[in-house]
Parts: C-alpha cells; sequence; structure tokens
C-alpha cells in the first residue's frame, strides 16, 4: 500500500533531519515493519482497550504516532500483504484475493489457487536491497508457495523463515516450517509464533552492523481455522495467562492470551534496540493486515466499529486496523 512509503519517506526526514547539522555522517536507518495477523482496532490499550493487557504496544503509541484513520488495502491476507509489499492498491496489484478460479501454471492441489508475486512485481524489499539494506522476513507470507516466482528469497529478501502457505500458518504447532527455500522440521510441540520472535531477535543481532530491514509477519492473533470449525475454540495458545482467573468464556481468555504475547514479544524487540544502541536508529511500524476475523458473534473483551460485519466483507471493521510507529 502507499501508505507505507508514505509513512517511510516522513519517518526518514525526521530521522535524518539531524544530518543538515551535523558533520558526522550517520547511517541509513533500520527498518522493522511488524504485521500482526487479524487484530481488531480496538484490541489495543491505546485504542481503548480496556481489558486486554499490551503496555509495550500502548508505550510505542505514546512514544511515536498513533494513526486513528489507517485502512489496510483488503479485507482478507494475501491481497492486503500484496498490497503492503508493492505498494499498489487492489485496482493495480496482481494479488487481489487469497485464491483464484483460474489454476496457476505448474502446481497442484491448493497451491494451484493462489496466485504468486510475478517477476515485475517489485516489493519494497527489493527496493531496500538494492539501497544496501540486509532484509529479513520472518512469519507468515502468504505470496509465493513453493518454486514459485512469489517466494520470499525471489522478491527480494536475503532471509526467509516462516509459513509459506497462509492456511498452513492456521497452525501453531506446525511440524515444519520453510527457512529460505528449505523445508525444515520443527520439534513437536514447539508453539510457531515463539521461534519467529527468537529468530527475529538473531537477526538483529546478526545485522546489527549495517542498515537492515526486518518484515517480521505475525501470525498472532488468527485463530487455527479447522481447530475452531472441530472444536469451538480457535485460540491456540500455549496458556491463557494472565487471565486465567477472569469469568471470560474459554475462547475470549486465549485471544486475550494472545494479544498479551504479541505485546511482550514487540516488547522484546524493543528492548534489544536498546540493548545494543540501535533504538534511536530504528524505526519501528507496527500494523494489522485486516481488521478482526469474526464481528459476528458477541465478544465482551472486543472493542470494534459500529458495523458489526464479518471481516470477509468490505467494511469498516474489515479494513480499518491499528497503526502505531516510531
Amino acid at each position: 500500500m502507499r501508505i507505507l512509503c508514505l509513512l517511510m519517506c516522513l519517518c526518514l526526514v525526521t530521522l535524518l533531519a539531524p544530518l543538515h547539522s551535523s558533520t558526522k555522517a550517520r547511517r541509513k536507518p533500520n527498518i522493522i515493519f511488524i504485521l500482526a495477523d487479524d487484530l481488531g482496532y480496538g484490541d489495543l490499550g491505546c485504542y481503548g482497550q480496556k481489558l486486554i493487557k499490551t503496555p509495550n504496544l500502548d508505550g510505542l503509541a505514546r512514544a511515536g504516532i498513533r494513526f486513528t484513520n489507517f485502512y489496510a488495502a483488503a479485507p482478507v491476507c494475501a491481497p492486503s500483504r500484496a498490497s503492503l509489499m508493492t505498494g499498489q492498491h487492489q485496482g493495480h496489484t496482481y494479488v487481489r484475493g487469497n485464491t483464484t478460479l483460474k489454476p496457476v501454471p505448474g502446481q497442484s492441489g491448493a497451491a494451484a489457487t493462489r496466485l504468486p508475486l510475478r517477476p515485475q512485481d517489485v516489493t519494497v524489499a527489493e527496493v531496500l536491497k538494492a539501497a544496501g539494506y540486509a532484509t529479513g522476513l520472518i512469519g507468515k507470507w502468504g505470496l509465493g508457495e513453493p518454486d514459485t516466482t512469489g517466494i520470499p528469497n525471489r522478491k527480494g529478501f536475503d532471509y526467509f523463515f516462516g509459513h509459506l502457505n497462509q492456511n498452513h500458518a492456521h497452525n501453531y504447532y506446525p511440524d515444519y516450517l520453510w527457512r529460505n527455500q528449505e523445508r525444515v522440521s520443527i520439534k513437536l510441540g514447539t508453539y510457531s509464533h515463539d521461534l519467529f520472535t527468537s529468530e527475529a531477535l538473531e537477526f538483529i543481532r546478526r545485522e546489527r552492523s549495517h542498515p537492515f530491514f526486518l518484515y517480521l509477519a505475525y501470525t498472532l492473533p488468527h485463530a487455527n481455522n479447522e481447530l475452531g470449525r472441530a472444536t469451538g475454540n480457535g485460540m491456540q495458545v500455549p496458556t491463557d495467562e494472565p487471565y486465567s482467573r477472569e469469568n471470560w468464556p474459554r475462547q475470549e481468555k486465549n485471544y486475550a492470551a494472545m494479544v498479551t504475547r504479541l505485546d511482550a514479544d514487540v516488547g522484546k524487540i524493543r528492548s534489544l534496540l536498546k540493548e545494543l544502541s540501535l533504538d534511536g536508529e530504528t524505526i519501528v511500524f507496527f500494523n494489522s493486515d485486516n481488521g478482526p476475523q469474526d464481528l459476528t458473534k458477541e465478544a465482551s473483551i472486543q472493542i470494534s466499529l459500529p458495523a458489526m460485519e464479518c471481516f470477509v466483507a468490505l467494511s469498516a471493521n474489515s479494513t480499518k486496523v491499528a497503526s502505531v510507529n516510531r
């Protein structure tokens, strides 16, 4: 989406302004773009949430900019992420839905229904890589199945760890993930979100000596849809702390725990930036790919906009998202 390019330009001007009054050259700023998955506009304290604890993201908002009219490009994952990566709105971008009716050449099964980014679809990672940045993607991609033109390593990312397929990303205890173009086995019982945070922290440590762009595409707090259909609760999280004693339905306690876990890991990233003396050299963006997954059911802990459509309908709830940047 073009708003990403605008925000980056504004932040770059702000960050680099001191160069005009200083004879000491500074390197290009690091960029970390953290993307939540299906996070509701009102799920953070800085947007009015009273029950779910999000102290780190609230602190990020206080230290930076909190946008109150920030819209994702689409109400579902793949097209929203395609616009984010290419800077194109949905009238121009190639990927306009999670699936396509026309089979993708060279693919079979479910992979044949998912359009990959093409060679001519230039991403922000390709632009930044050409400008001298080390580029990394950790988490959910959803814009290219294995061996297609859309895999991250062919779209400007030096390093990738996570899910290629967005349906595979529903499962928080996967048996495999991708590291660059290699499928790697994951130990049974490993919570994928925790791996993504560990990988992100390691990427920052590894690339700290030169400018880097980290696209941290978390899967929290998206539901495990398949588990939800089977059990009635798709909010998959190791523990519902700190909400275990709340008199809420299990699903809501789990959802709140997912959001707070996400918040805590954003805090870990900010703490590492300070530890490495990179805090003043790094722009941090935090957004969601679209609105909450299902607002057709009552939810006592979620705050939404007046229109209560499900996120797959093009409504304010489906595309208006939280956006805090520093």
